[in-house]
């Protein structure tokens, strides 16, 4: 029995809340289950060095667990981020940054926080999801603050994760699932349909072309879900 009596495509229980972060630019807290992450935006009116006087924008990103997130506490990272911290965050940063053409948004960066609350699985693709929808409205109010003309095309950006447990393909993994599966991967899709990024392992033996399409299938239809949230 999953977790909130669900069927193997289904996902969790998910709800957003906005403004949460009142002197952020944007921010989105994102529930999928028991994992929730809080997501803030902060507009920066510079760019990183390599993009000066290009009229380029960026858009990076910032991952964080908080202590108590985790069923015993997760040690902050006073003295340098791991490797899985930095490699989440780039993961982030790269999905975030195919929302809009950078050139479109002029020279500043959009900085965004993901900062899981309570973490129970699925906190990167929830993170991504939560932060493509706070990047869109820190978009928003760049126009209604008139540092932007009008509102560039933006491509909606979600990911999920997906995974075989007991040799069953299930959509959105919570903790007990991830920990135990024996393939787990994270969809991150654009709203057209195409791509970003996949990231698949094998946990304890090779999966097999079958498996591969039974889970991709299951996070195209999830993520399909989640931009109704846009």
């Amino acid at each position: 029995m999953r977790s909130n009596n669900r069927q193997p495509d289904c996902l969790r229980p998910l709800s957003i809340e906005r403004g949460l972060q009142y002197q952020a630019d944007a921010s989105v807290l994102i529930r999928m289950g028991n994992t929730h992450v809080l997501c803030g935006v902060s507009i920066e009116e510079k760019v990183p060095p390599f993009l000066q006087n290009t009229g380029r924008g960026w858009i990076t990103a910032e991952y964080g667990v908080l202590p108590c997130a985790t069923n015993s506490r997760y040690r902050r990272e006073t003295q340098g981020q791991s490797g899985r911290t930095m490699e989440i965050q780039r993961l982030i940063g790269r999905s975030l940054r195919m929302m809009v053409d950078l050139a479109a948004i002029g020279e500043r960066t959009l900085r965004v926080d993901c900062d899981v609350i309570n973490a129970d699985g699925g906190t990167r693709t929830a993170s991504i999801t939560g932060g493509a929808l706070a990047v869109r409205d820190a978009l928003i109010k760049l126009v209604s603050l008139n540092k932007l003309e009008k509102l560039p095309e933006i491509l909606p950006v979600a990911a999920i994760s997906a995974g075989i447990v007991n040799g069953t393909p299930f959509l959105d993994l919570d903790y007990a699932e991830d920990s135990t599966a024996e393939t787990d991967a994270n969809f991150v899709m654009a709203g057209d349909g195409r791509w970003i990024e996949i990231q698949a392992t094998a946990e304890n033996r090779p999966f097999s072309d079958e498996a591969y399409m039974a889970i991709t299938d299951l996070a195209r239809s999830g993520i399909a879900e989640l931009f109704n949230l846009w």
